[in-house]
């Protein structure tokens, strides 16, 4: 498995920052056990609630660099070691909390388990996909929390070669994660990344294929991301900052050598800058790849005689590109003179570094997103979005153009793997609200397509029961908002629905409808499912993403807010049965829609949530913070410290009535630190009016991603669906 340049010229940003947190979609089915909208809603268990913790409140004054100051009484709850006993202790008590009051609800939370675990085949594979002459997939055991990577030569008919049995790797850790991994050249070894503790601090590790002995070369502190050098001997790897965690220097390690003195290839003086390595397509280079929100650059040196990494073309702001070799030429991916990103290309022999003589190969269009190109012989792959949707359109080298086909009104789709550039079939993924996840490969030339696979479905789910719209809301600024929406066949909109709504809305992300199993729990029980596509995100074209950022960054929040009220004038939900749910710049969604509309949501769900934005955006020190005051803006800056103080969840909270709220986080996140929701609970605690229950869970073996096992993460989610239901009143008596 080769590591390949990403294809969208954002992707390396998308890939590693805080916002990269979506619900859990994770193997698909439904028990057939739905229920009309009850008229009536059921009492919430939870009216008794015990005394709740309170955490000691320690004046301390977080100054900026302009002189402005604020008091930020629970600070002290940031311990960087995860070692004081106080911090501990309130943590401890906090999930102590939430097991009590949750425990009327621990039948519901069982029944809600056996639901999501049921849809699961435990026993699935991926779609099995070629490269340098083996099928490569990945399959899980029943009952196994954790897959194998395994591989065949030749044909599926072969004998399997397990890389990797995650479950073994897994033993006896409470946390594991296989990042990625890398198989050399000359298909002797494997080297990988695991991650224990969920900081996403990875140590990379080399097995002998044939033996399945590790080889004492160990590299720890570094990113997941690894690329092997041609003579199977040299490893490429991007090793992080001790501290802030960033992606500061490429170094080669060549095997038996002693990794303290690895090779330096390049090193990045620029903290807004993310980092990565990959090869091209036709394999002839080897390339280093930064990005920041608003800029990239590319360094590439030949893959048989590396040597110094050149500059493809220099950085410069507000210009973004990814370029790509394949066929004798270069394919460059760039906004360069277009908003929405264009394709040009830079035959071989030209110079590097003079964009004047890169040639138009598909133009800007103001209505189209082009958000990446994957490259083959004869053809290119393009993938865009139009009127909200993802799309992808098929280039013959002739000029010849068409579009892989999709039968909904709402939908996600995109190219999936294809290792293989000298084929005429296209794999792709297509899914919807409504059809679980499912890969597809047509002939570019006959048009014929192949469904591979759709996501297995156990307990009764039949697609026919369920429904998609796709609806458009408008803001309170005319701007028209898309939403989809799921919801059972035979509902009625007679505004007694409850609402489950869901969004992002940050770093240009989309939040694309596709198939999530879990809530179906929530539509069987009578509950509307809603993804707003709000700004901030890319649904709607580059423009989109600009008008939800830095200086625009409410509108995010006003969209979220102003889709529920279009649904709940439409009919779709009763004014007084509305969640929402968001994670990590979700979770400031969430926070900001929380301050900002309380009285509109029953319950707010918010998972590893960014929610104390002015004192981690003053702190370098913090990972992420450098490379995302194009994202936020600069709070040393007067006028952008102003702005985001108006909206920063923990600094707008007031003596007013909240909502219910459960909150998650992980004490080892390295995206979001666990102190920034720790001291939003503990200002609400002691600020909030009302009696709504409000629910802190940290755990305390995990990071951004929640836990790592698959089992697991259904536990989670079942705690969430019974809180949310039992606020909701759709419990079933």
């Amino acid at each position: 498995m080769k590591t390949r340049l990403l294809p969208f010229a954002a992707s390396l940003l998308a890939v590693a920052l805080a916002g990269c947190y979506s619900p859990p979609a994770e193997p698909e089915a439904s028990t057939d056990t739905a229920t009309t909208t009850p008229a009536v809603r059921s009492p919430s268990a939870l009216a008794e609630l015990p005394p709740a913790p309170v955490a000691a409140a320690k004046p301390y004054e977080v100054k900026a660099p302009h002189g402005a100051a604020r008091n930020d009484e629970y600070y002290w709850l940031r311990d960087d070691k995860r070692e004081n006993p106080e911090m501990l202790a309130y943590l401890n008590a906090e999930n102590a909390y939430t097991d009590a009051v949750l425990q009327p609800l621990e039948a519901l939370e069982e029944t809600l388990y056996n639901e999501l675990v049921g849809r699961v085949k435990q026993d699935d594979s991926s779609v099995p996909y070629f490269e340098d002459g083996y099928w490569y997939y990945t399959r899980f055991e029943t009952g196994k929390e954790y897959p194998i990577h395994a591989r065949r030569k030749g044909s599926l008919d072969a004998e399997e070669q397990v890389l990797f049995e995650v479950n073994e790797l897994a033993a006896g850790k409470s946390f594991y994660q296989l990042g990625n991994y890398e198989v050399s050249p000359d298909d002797r070894l494997v080297a990988y990344a695991e991650d224990t503790n969920g900081r996403r601090q990875y140590t990379v590790r080399i097995k002998d294929l044939a033996t399945g002995e590790l080889l004492p070369d160990v590299i720890t502190g570094v990113s997941a991301n690894l690329m092997w050098g041609n003579d199977g001997r040299t490893l490429y790897f991007v090793e992080n900052d001790p501290t802030t965690l960033l992606t500061k220097r490429v170094k080669a390690h060549v095997l038996g050598g002693d990794v303290a003195k690895a090779k330096l290839v390049y090193e990045e003086t620029d903290d807004t800058f993310y980092m990565g390595i990959g090869r091209t397509r036709s394999d002839d280079y080897l390339c280093i790849s930064v990005s920041s929100t608003v800029s990239s650059e590319m360094r590439c040196t030949e893959a048989d005689a590396p040597g110094e990494f050149k500059v493809f073309a220099p950085r410069q702001r507000d210009f973004e590109y990814n370029a790509d070799h394949y066929g004798g030429r270069w394919v460059v991916h760039t906004n360069w003179d277009a908003t929405n990103f264009r394709v040009m290309t830079l035959a071989d022999g030209q110079p590097w570094g003079d964009r004047g003589q890169w040639q138009e190969l598909v133009p800007h269009s103001a209505d189209v997103l082009i958000s990446g190109v994957t490259l083959f012989k004869g053809f290119m792959a393009i993938g865009e979005r139009s009127g909200g949707l993802q799309r992808v359109r098929i280039r013959h080298d002739d000029g010849k153009e068409e579009f892989v086909q999709a039968e909904e009104s709402a939908y996600a789709m995109g190219v999936s793997v294809n290792a293989e550039p000298e084929t005429d079939w296209l794999r792709y993924t297509y899914t919807s609200l409504t059809t679980p996840a499912s890969t597809y490969e047509v002939n570019v030339r006959t048009g014929e397509r192949k469904l591979l696979k759709e996501q297995p479905v156990l307990g009764g789910f039949d697609k026919a029961n369920y429904v998609t719209e796709r609806l458009w809301a408008t803001a309170r600024d005319g701007t028209k908002v898309p939403v989809s929406v799921l919801y059972r066949k035979g509902f009625e909109k007679n505004g007694q629905a409850a609402l489950y709504q869901y969004s992002y809305g940050s770093y240009g992300n989309s939040s694309d409808p596709g198939f999530n199993a879990n809530v179906i729990s929530l539509v069987d029980r009578g509950a509307v499912y809603a993804v707003a596509h709000i700004r901030g995100g890319q649904e709607m074209g580059r423009q989109w993403y600009e008008d939800g950022k830095l200086l625009n960054k409410i509108n995010t929040f006003t969209d979220f807010i102003d889709v529920t009220d279009f649904l709940v004038k439409e009919g779709y939900a009763a004014p007084d049965r509305v969640a929402a749910m968001g994670g990590s710049a979700g979770g400031l969604l969430m926070g900001a829609v929380a301050n900002m509309a309380p009285e509109k949501y029953q319950v707010l769900v918010a998972h590893v949530p960014f929610v104390d934005v002015v004192t981690t955006m003053l702190d370098e020190s913090i990972p992420l913070t450098t490379n995302e005051f194009d994202e936020w803006g600069n709070p040393k800056d007067p006028v952008f410290y102003d702005y985001m103080l108006s909206y920063s969840p923990y600094d707008q909270v007031a003596a007013k009535d909240y909502p219910a709220m459960l909150v998650t986080t992980g004490l080892w996140d390295s995206q979001v630190q666990y102190f920034e929701p720790a001291k939003w609970v503990a200002r609400l605690r002691a600020k909030k009016t009302d009696g709504n229950p409000l629910l802190f869970r940290t755990n305390m073996e995990a990071g951004h991603g929640g836990k790592s096992g698959r089992f697991q993460r259904y536990r989670e989610r079942a705690e969430e669906y019974a809180f949310v239901l039992d606020q909701l009143g759709l419990v079933q008596p």
